[in-house]
């Protein structure tokens, strides 16, 4: 019998060692034990802190695992470790499924849909369906929670103001699992709601152009014509022509950013090249850029400085003849001095009509130090006739004495071109 004084038996169970780091297991059998047990009291969770308990146990049996010494699979078979591995990953999942939903979902929620409504640009019938979604949300949520929800200001704002509401009230994922569920629930039909709300781009590109006003011009029998939008780019040209408001040009760049077509393209241009006006000159540049020929016209009606810097790449060595006369007309007719080496150098080209359209761009610009140049083509009893004569139309244009005097040098030039334009300087002496 024992005394009362003996030392307990070394191999006694301490309390609670079904818990420790001792009973954990090491063999197949015992991880399957352990992850039925999981299994069970998963099944059986009521509460965060029972899947707080779960989700450790299943922590410390993953690392176990890890450390565990367990038998070598036969070739194309799967391991133990790995049969295992996939049941913790299995009920891992499943825990993460059973957690919530937490008043952060519905505030996380709500966010995403402000979001989307500040960031989405809605029709009149869109904005009045996001803000009847917005209102029922807010309804739902002033009869769910204890604190008053603000109604009143922008949609996203009073679905940011309502946030903070849930959020500074402390609901807990247990003691308030059915209000928290409630305003989840609430914020996914909002969610549904804004999605199916009819936003810009739910529009095909003319009725879009129908909700900017763009078709307003038209009488209603000149809707019928085909295409109307030709009729209408032709209508705000014309209007802009007599008013010069900035409104028709807004109009007539909508449509040549919307409408693809290649007819629509050229015909906008050419409304824009016979008007030329500064409010297009950015919408335009890009396409000059390309090398497209008749943006490059445009650019060279509008006139501001600023395109010289592109066009003359466009003029540099012997490439496309038509492009470097296009951008050599439309350099003339901006007029910068900035242009006028570039310009210049064109003299020499191998092309007669590109140095003649160069000797007419410098004569347009009229820079003084084209005089030079321009009289030593003049003067080149080899040059053909037509880019001689340009040449002496471009010293006309310039103006200067000396730029009149080498045109009259030429009054009884075997050339009748050359002859023509030194009578004009003759007669208007």
């Amino acid at each position: 019998m024992s005394n009362g004084d003996d030392e307990p038996a070394e191999d006694a169970p301490d309390e609670g060692a079904a818990d420790g780091e001792d009973s954990l297991p090491t063999d197949p059998d015992g991880f399957q034990q352990r992850l039925d047990g999981l299994q069970a009291r998963l099944d059986a969770a009521e509460t965060e802190a029972d899947l707080d308990d779960v989700e450790a146990e299943l922590s410390a049996v993953e690392s176990a695992l890890s450390e565990a010494d367990l038998p070598e699979p036969d070739e194309d078979e799967d391991g133990l470790a790995e049969e295992i591995e996939s049941t913790v990953e299995d009920l891992t999942e499943e825990l993460e499924q059973q957690r919530g939903p937490y008043a952060e979902d519905v505030t996380a929620l709500l966010g995403e849909v402000a979001s989307t409504i500040r960031e989405s640009r809605w029709t009149d019938d869109g904005a009045a369906d996001v803000g009847t979604a917005v209102d029922a949300f807010l309804d739902s949520a002033d009869g769910t929670l204890s604190a008053t929800v603000d109604t009143d200001g922008d949609a996203a704002d009073r679905l940011d103001d309502v946030a903070g509401t849930i959020a500074d009230a402390g609901l807990d994922a247990d003691d308030d699992a059915d209000t928290i569920a409630s305003l989840l629930e609430a914020a996914q039909t909002l969610e549904d709601d804004v999605e199916a709300a009819e936003s810009w781009e739910d529009l095909t590109i003319r009725e879009r152009m129908t909700e900017e006003g763009f078709f307003d011009i038209l009488e209603s029998e000149r809707r019928k014509d085909y295409p109307p939008e030709w009729n209408a780019v032709k209508l705000y040209e014309k209007r802009y022509k007599h008013e010069q408001d900035e409104e028709s040009i807004e109009y007539i760049l909508m449509a040549m950013d919307n409408l693809e077509s290649d007819f629509m393209e050229e015909n906008i241009l050419d409304s824009l090249k016979r008007i030329g006006p500064p409010e297009a000159f950015d919408a335009v540049l890009p396409l000059a850029e390309k090398r497209n020929k008749l943006a490059i016209e445009v650019l060279g009606k509008i006139g501001k400085d600023e395109a010289v810097e592109p066009l003359v790449d466009f003029i540099d060595g012997e490439g496309d003849a038509a492009l470097q006369i296009t951008t050599l007309r439309a350099l003339g007719a901006i007029g910068s001095e900035e242009a006028t080496q570039a310009v210049g150098n064109r003299l020499a080209a191998e092309n007669e009509d590109v140095r003649s359209a160069a000797a007419r761009s410098l004569g347009r610009i009229g820079d003084t130090r084209a005089v030079d140049p321009l009289s030593d083509v003049l003067g080149d009893t080899e040059e053909v006739d037509s880019v001689r004569a340009s040449a002496a139309w471009a010293l006309r244009q310039i103006g200067t004495e000396r730029a009149l005097q080498a045109v009259r040098d030429n009054a009884d030039d075997a050339s009748y071109l050359v002859e023509a334009e030194a009578e004009k300087v003759t007669q208007s002496s």
